[in-house]
């Protein structure tokens, strides 16, 4: 259960009575590399909280997998419209390494909510780190250039630039592989002048 406090700190410190009504909702489990966590097609109603390993979302597009985010080690994956309007999820959430996470579904959170109203205040803040996430996202695409993405992550996400493959980073930067390879080998040599 430490894990779970862990991955809430960055939205809430909650008061031991809240953590008593929440914990018992938690289910923990493991997904192998490759597994699904959140399925296209159908709705998603639950928060999973990393606690080891990473996931990426992706959709279909032109018979192509694009990288839509990936999260790691203490986030939440959750697909954000399909949680709150119970629709199917656009998306699909795959395992790309061995997972530890933490989910609730969202009538047990509705119940854990009802027993500690601090449950929903530190709730609604996760949501909302959640669409910042999503936001920000959005916005690297409609301001930055392609080797603007790269650096922007560069400082911001270093630890995505070393644990994604080349081959998944750059459909989520949407540039082909040998695009990626250009901005790559440009940054290094600079760094190295």
């Amino acid at each position: 259960m430490e894990q779970i406090i862990n991955n809430m700190k960055p939205f809430a410190e909650l008061s031991a009575d809240s953590l008593e009504y929440l914990f018992p909702h938690f289910v923990k489990l493991e997904f192998n590399r490759g597994s699904e966590l959140i399925q296209s097609g159908k709705p998603c109603q639950s928060l999973y909280l990393i606690e080891q390993g990473y996931c990426r979302a992706y959709n279909i597009q032109d018979g192509l997998e694009v990288n839509l985010n990936f999260y790691f080690e203490f986030e939440t994956v959750t697909n954000l419209n399909s949680y709150i309007f119970n629709t199917p999820s656009n998306f699909t959430v795959v395992a790309c390494e061995p997972m530890l996470v933490y989910r609730i579904d969202k009538k047990n959170l509705l119940a854990a909510i009802q027993q500690s109203p601090e449950i929903d205040i530190a709730g609604k803040k996760n949501l909302q780190l959640i669409a910042a996430k999503q936001e920000r996202q959005l916005q690297l695409y409609r301001i930055l250039t392609a080797k603007g993405r790269y650096e922007f992550l560069e400082n911001t996400d270093p630890a995505l630039l070393q644990r994604v493959p080349i081959s998944q980073l750059a459909s989520y930067l949407g540039v082909k592989r040998e695009t990626l390879s250009r901005i790559r080998n440009k940054r290094r040599s600079s760094k190295t002048l």
